[in-house]
């Protein structure tokens, strides 16, 4: 049984008082006249999700920087986060860095620190993020009346986008795992994306009435981009000699120094950009005709996206080389219960 089931098998079940409830990146509540709550919440486990020896100061980071992410995902201006926090023990030395780079970043982007829990037990790490986004009396498509962008809205034609770089994540805990070498310079940058990544919250809310639905890259593009084609009951083209260089080490992995062969390479920056996960980054759809729209929302958000493909009224993802000729698919993204 994988992730994705256990959900829906278990804890899927009607929610009238919701707006929006299970199966985006954030559930979705009526607040008041014109605004509506986004909620998202995420768990990071010692030794599933972060090794022993992370910085604290980046793993304070990385624990909200995850669900701030869930919120860019929606278009959901962070409002307020709780925390709940299992511990070995109360040690001053880890927790004073721990939440510096927590409330640093929460600071960076307005999110007040409200309430939550603390205990005794191996070590765990569980925030709650609220965010918000204004409702609509529109509705399109049978979408919900709100302006958060959701992952059902893709449509046939749309093109594809992801922002910033992707793979470099997965890259880094190929090194740290022992089953690739790399410089420490590159290694260190690859290390810093794993360990510190940028939540596109301004991204997200330069998209709003632009992307037509969007996901966070947390399990790999290929699965994230997944979930919006299936709650968009469409399919997807995707050109893998554009989405290779995504990852942002890739000149180094095939640079002439003949510390790598090409063509493993190739096939390793493919699977590390397109099943990798943990970059955070958006992956999303917009109509073509939105495309000076999308690039408006990049350069006022400061934030770089690449087309990378289109959405297909046939069901299914299908991956091409530059030619157009079919690229086989054997890359699988993360999912807990099925690794």
């Amino acid at each position: 049984m994988g992730e994705f089931e256990l959900i829906q098998r278990f804890f899927t079940r009607p929610t009238p008082k919701a707006v929006l409830g299970v199966g985006d990146d954030c559930a979705v509540l009526q607040t008041g006249p014109g605004m509506q709550m986004a909620i998202s919440t995420d768990m990071l486990v010692a030794g599933r999700h972060f090794f022993a020896d992370t910085d604290p100061r980046r793993l304070g980071h990385k624990a909200l920087a995850v669900n701030l992410s869930d919120l860019a995902a929606c278009g959901a201006r962070p409002m307020a986060f709780t925390l709940a926090l299992a511990l070995p023990e109360a040690d001053a030395a880890w927790l004073e860095p721990f939440s510096q780079g927590l409330l640093a970043l929460a600071d960076a982007h307005g999110c007040e620190l409200v309430g939550g829990d603390t205990t005794q037990g191996p070590l765990n790490i569980c925030i709650t993020v609220f965010g918000e986004v204004p409702a609509t009396q529109a509705i399109l498509h049978s979408q919900p009346a709100t302006q958060a962008i959701l992952r059902s809205g893709a449509r046939a034609g749309d093109d594809i986008y992801v922002s910033g770089t992707v793979g470099d994540a997965r890259l880094a805990l190929e090194a740290l795992q022992g089953r690739m070498q790399l410089s420490d310079a590159v290694l260190a940058d690859a290390r810093q994306r794993l360990e510190q990544p940028t939540p596109r919250v301004a991204l997200g809310l330069a998209l709003r009435g632009i992307a037509s639905a969007a996901a966070d890259i947390s399990d790999g593009l290929l699965g994230d981009l997944g979930h919006i084609l299936e709650r968009s009951a469409v399919g997807a083209t995707l050109d893998t000699s554009i989405a290779i260089h995504l990852l942002a080490a890739y000149a180094h992995l095939t640079g002439a120094s003949g510390q790598f062969d090409p063509e493993i390479s190739q096939q390793m920056a493919l699977q590390c950009v397109l099943s990798g996960g943990d970059d955070y980054e958006l992956v999303f759809t917009a109509p073509p005709a939105l495309r000076a729209a999308v690039l408006a929302a990049s350069n006022a958000s400061a934030t770089p996206v690449t087309r990378i493909g289109h959405i297909d009224a046939a069901p299914g993802l299908r991956l091409v080389d530059g030619h157009g000729a079919p690229v086989a698919n054997t890359f699988a993204s993360f999912d807990h219960f099925a690794a």
